[in-house]
């Protein structure tokens, strides 16, 4: 801009900047406010985490938005959690308090008197999750004109979350029914903090518009951060007794390095948060300190959630909250002091979102990496003897270090699942339609871009059998009884894979939820304390339960997630150098160390399959999660017929173990490269009577359909026979 773009802003913006001791727009915001201002692209704001990219989407939205207000909601914000929208809306309320302008917020948590208010006088900024928006358009479709007809701009948080996802894939569906819905084509904005490749995210964000995207180059000094990562040996946790007591040498270094801060814990799953906070805590008890420990996660009650955040934001003592992924995104917790990574996170991208927690407001982010395994017993197998949780944290810490790399993000071809969903949505909005009326407005969506009418004309044709859509005698479609049953539960707003969980309630207070409820008397473990069963109400899926003193196992399964080639192939170099990295802790070190001696005494590094006696082998393939489900199938379908391999398992992506009959006749490397060779047809990894249920409703796809979405969104025969030229020689 040739002026200054402060003054471009409306007046009372430039209050509330220099109210708040603002010295100068960031580089960020100065960049959104020439595009927003001079242009009419739409805007990918890609800057570290804390760099002020919401106010850089905000401000230069509600100046125009002041100058020439719309008639309806004139900003819709779509936020990926709950929280996020939370603290957004708390940050807006600050900043439109004398605007003018009101701000929504609106999700499963919000009260309907504040929903009722906004439906009586639809204007200003809506922020939203996509959940809420599915229902929206379904249950309120005669309302979208009235609440979007002059609908301005499209602001997309952390669009990272959404990219490659079902859930992301919905977003875009939902935009493009706005689109037609209104007639109008609002601007996108996209905010990130970890994005690889920009063009990907560009694409993205630009689906089903036709315009350009701009994103800026912001030029940011050189992010400061502080990085141990340390290791530990543990017990046989199935030899524990369930109340073990706390103090092992892995739980006491986890307690020194939160306490008396304040500390953000990270774990890759939901158990590992609650044993870690009852951990902490039962000790915090024993040493007669103060209990400043909460738990975050999908299954914590709202009010135990919001209270959690408040105290990490607006407390100035030290309070220290475990979490799982509901709080790696955008949330302002305010100064935290240091985040703590239990285990290895699963890409890059989450070891940055993670990190960016802490650091803020110009000090340096810290993470403290601790990874546990537990001790190799004598003459146990090679592959049990590598540590791979801590190469997976080294390798992710030098890719970014390295390189600045991201994992870039692929989006589905066959999304079977969500075309159910869209299809269901749109029938329960629109009512009965003729199936080329549904065909157009269903299967021209972006995301269902390479799915042939034919695969669609076989879906409805399966729907009506099962009875989800039925048939009219004027030739219509309609939602049938059994669809009707999906389609009326809150749960089918979300794509994602959700359980109907048992509520937990001590007296009048809900605490959260569990999948299925323990006998009456026994114990379980939730919000970081140990509860008690009095009752349980089947017909009302509530348990009753009491606090009581202790700590016990819990019950949730673990996360899971792919790992990219290149995160793998980093791991092996780890092993390969000798470089000694200078945020590794002294536990680290000596297993690095050891790691480093067996993996060349053993040949590991010069042979990517080795022999574990008798007729079984071990096969190290490097590669990420999709090429090595590739390889196991390979093995698995094709090897056994040829050469009776069999026994085919290992722990993914990072070892195949099988054993082969008669293996003495022939050379192990050639025989791989015989059964890569007869894969001829990528079909040959999939059985005829085999449909991979992995997503929310592929239990609603015809078999045929899911066995094609299999093979070409979760396989990958190239990456694999790329594996074998340049492993194998």
């Amino acid at each position: 801009m040739s002026v200054n773009p402060f003054y471009r802003l409306a007046p009372f913006i430039q209050e509330y900047i220099y109210n708040h001791g603002w010295t100068e727009l960031r580089a960020v915001q100065v960049e959104a406010c020439r595009v927003i201002f001079e242009s009419e692209a739409h805007l990918l704001l890609a800057a570290g985490t804390a760099a002020g990219k919401t106010e850089a989407a905000f401000l230069p939205v509600i100046t125009l938005l002041h100058e020439n207000p719309s008639t309806t909601i004139g900003a819709l914000y779509i936020g990926p959690l709950k929280a996020l929208i939370n603290d957004q809306f708390m940050r807006l309320n600050d900043l439109l308090e004398e605007a003018h302008i009101p701000v929504w917020h609106w999700h499963g948590d919000v009260s309907q008197s504040h929903k009722n208010k906004m439906m009586k006088d639809p204007k200003g900024i809506l922020q939203i999750t996509p959940e809420s928006l599915e229902s929206m358009l379904i249950n309120r479709s005669t309302d979208i004109l009235r609440l979007f007809s002059d609908l301005r701009f499209i602001i997309i948080d952390e669009v990272h979350a959404f990219m490659g996802t079902d859930r992301g894939s919905q977003v875009l569906c939902q935009l493009e029914r706005l689109m037609r819905l209104t007639c109008i084509q609002p601007r996108r904005i996209g905010l990130s903090a970890t994005l690889g490749d920009y063009s990907l995210a560009e694409k993205w964000l630009a689906y089903g518009t036709g315009k350009t995207v701009i994103t800026p180059k912001i030029q940011s000094g050189q992010q400061k951060f502080r990085l141990a990562v340390e290791h530990f040996y543990i017990d046989n946790e199935e030899d524990e007794e369930p109340q073990r007591q706390a103090g092992s040498p892995y739980d006491e270094y986890i307690f020194n390095q939160s306490i008396n801060r304040k500390c953000l814990i990270f774990a890759n799953n939901r158990e590992q948060t609650e044993h870690t906070i009852a951990t902490l805590r039962q000790m915090a008890e024993g040493k007669k300190m103060s209990d400043i420990y909460h738990v975050h996660h999908g299954s914590i009650s709202a009010p135990l959630r919001e209270a959690a955040e408040k105290a990490m934001k607006d407390s100035q003592e030290p309070c220290i909250t475990a979490a799982t992924v509901t709080l790696e995104l955008g949330i302002d917790l305010g100064q935290l002091e240091r985040v703590i990574q239990l285990e290895t996170p699963l890409s890059v991208s989450s070891f940055l979102q993670r990190l960016g927690r802490s650091g803020r407001r110009g000090t340096p982010s810290e993470m403290w990496l601790v990874c546990k395994e537990e001790k190799p017993v004598q003459n146990d197998l090679l592959p049990n003897q590598i540590p791979w949780s801590l190469l997976q944290s080294i390798a992710i810490i030098q890719l970014y270090l390295e390189e600045r790399w991201i994992e870039p993000v692929k989006q589905k071809k066959y999304p079977f699942s969500l075309l159910y969903h869209q299809t269901m949505s749109t029938l329960a909005a629109m009512g009965e339609l003729a199936p080329a009326a549904l065909a157009q407005r269903v299967l021209t969506l972006s995301p269902f871009k390479d799915i042939p009418n034919e695969d669609f004309r076989q879906l409805l044709l399966y729907l009506i059998e099962i009875d989800h859509i039925q048939k009219t005698d004027e030739r219509g479609l309609l939602i049938g009884l059994a669809g009707e049953q999906v389609v009326g539960s809150f749960r089918f707003y979300a794509v994602f894979p959700d359980n109907e969980e048992y509520s937990v309630r001590d007296e009048s207070k809900e605490i959260g939820s569990i999948l299925s409820p323990p006998p009456k008397g026994e114990r379980f473990a939730l919000a970081g304390r140990t509860w008690e069963v009095l009752d349980i109400d089947i017909k009302r899926k509530t348990i009753y339960a009491k606090a009581v003193k202790g700590k016990i196992k819990t019950s949730w399964s673990g996360g899971s997630g792919n790992v990219h080639t290149k995160i793998l192939q980093r791991m092996k170099k780890v092993l390969q150098e000798d470089m000694v990295y200078p945020y590794l802790q002294p536990g680290a070190v000596d297993r690095l160390n050891e790691a480093r001696k067996l993996a060349r005494e053993t040949g590991l590094l010069k042979d990517n399959i080795l022999s574990l006696g008798g007729d079984s082998y071990c096969l190290f393939p490097w590669m990420g999660t999709v090429a090595y489900r590739t390889l196991d199938r390979c093995l698995r379908y094709v090897g056994a017929d040829l050469f009776g391999i069999r026994n085919v398992g290992g722990f993914s992506p990072y070892f195949l173990i099988f054993s082969m009959h008669d293996s003495q006749g022939f050379e192990i490397e050639a025989t791989l490269r015989e059964i890569m060779d007869r894969v001829v047809d990528i079909q040959q990894l999939v059985s005829e009577d085999e449909a991979p249920k992995l997503e929310k409703y592929d239990e609603f796809i015809p078999p045929a359909l899911l066995r094609k979405a299999f093979i070409y969104d979760y396989l990958d025969l190239n990456e694999a026979r790329h594996w074998l030229f340049n492993q194998l020689g």
